[in-house]
């Protein structure tokens, strides 16, 4: 596994990290497999373990407090997130002072930590000053209970907005985002990686494999595979990426892959991993053996030619689209 810097900052993170978003824990059996993967993470050299309150109302906060604590606390960084709705009351979500301030005290106490890491704004809140919400965020910085804060899914102009509150009011910097980005979605390639290399700021991202659509098994004129994201995701997010656009993409990819001698998985982290400014790639993995495959990503730099022969097939031209 290859480390690198979170951005200009200090904290080193795994290239490859381990996201709860899709994480398992219907029952006993599956909270076991959880936490062989975790483990299997650890065993292979991943550092960079990410969460949000919003997932599994909880429970993969509270899930990965438990695996992590069989492990020394310097051995690992931890992310989690704020923003969406906890309850039915009108201050129990957003990013308020209040919002943010109860909800790390209650991310903390399901982890088990001290402090996190890494602490995100899951998406912007139009109902809150911004200046509000960089100072709560700086402050929990000054009392120890996180050490580093960025946001996820941000337009350009509100990062830049942010970035701007916290040199006007000398807060604590911003340090990091998580937005999305894969082979299929490559907006932040417009004008947030420039941000965000211009002021320091890490870039660890989401999503790599397009909901399932870059690892192959969904195939042009074939059956969805039995008990595939796309035939339970309540959101069918992957179901609007099977166009036949996106599929005739992948078989072409596949190509590419297969003289390479690597899974299109491996062929699209790497590909994500091509920019220096990305500091993690966050993958998604419900058994050990997708974890281990995940990882060979670290160490396989994609030839000029091979990089040449994608960007023709996917083909890139800016485009605007909705954050969040």
């Amino acid at each position: 596994m290859n480390y690198r810097n979170l951005g200009k900052w200090g904290l080193k993170v795994s290239e490859i990290a381990l996201g709860s978003w899709v994480t398992d824990l219907a029952n006993a059996q599956a909270q076991e497999v959880a936490l062989q993967t975790v483990n299997a993470a650890f065993d292979a050299g991943v550092n960079f373990f990410d969460c949000a309150d919003a997932y599994s109302g909880g429970a993969a906060e509270r899930f990965l407090g438990r695996a992590l604590k069989e492990h020394r606390r310097s051995e690992y960084v931890v992310s989690s997130k704020v923003f969406f709705p906890m309850g039915r009351g009108a201050n129990e979500w957003g990013l308020s002072r209040k919002h943010i301030v109860e909800q790390l005290d209650n991310t903390l106490k399901n982890m088990r930590l001290d402090y996190l890491d890494l602490y995100f704004c899951h998406r912007f809140d139009p109902t809150t000053p911004i200046e509000e919400t960089m100072q709560a965020l700086s402050d929990m910085v000054a009392a120890g209970k996180i050490l580093y804060y960025g946001v996820s899914e941000w337009s350009p102009v509100q990062i830049t907005e942010a970035v701007a509150v916290t040199k006007e009011l000398h807060l604590r910097p911003l340090s990091v985002i998580q937005p999305q980005y894969n082979m299929v979605d490559r907006y932040i390639e417009d004008e947030i990686i420039g941000i965000c290399e211009k002021n320091g700021i890490g870039i660890t991202t989401f999503s790599p494999l397009a909901q399932g659509l870059l690892t192959g098994k969904y195939r042009k004129g074939q059956p969805l595979p039995a008990g595939s994201r796309a035939t339970w995701q309540a959101d069918r997010q992957i179901n609007a990426l099977l166009t036949d656009d996106n599929l005739d993409k992948v078989e072409r990819l596949l190509k590419v892959a297969d003289g390479l001698g690597v899974p299109l998985s491996v062929l699209s982290l790497a590909w994500i991993l091509r920019k220096g400014q990305v500091s993690s790639v966050i993958t998604g993995a419900s058994r050990p053996a997708q974890l281990e495959a995940n990882v060979r990503a670290s160490s396989f730099a994609i030839p000029q030619d091979a990089l040449d022969e994608i960007e023709k097939i996917l083909d890139y031209h800016p485009f605007v689209r909705k954050i969040g």
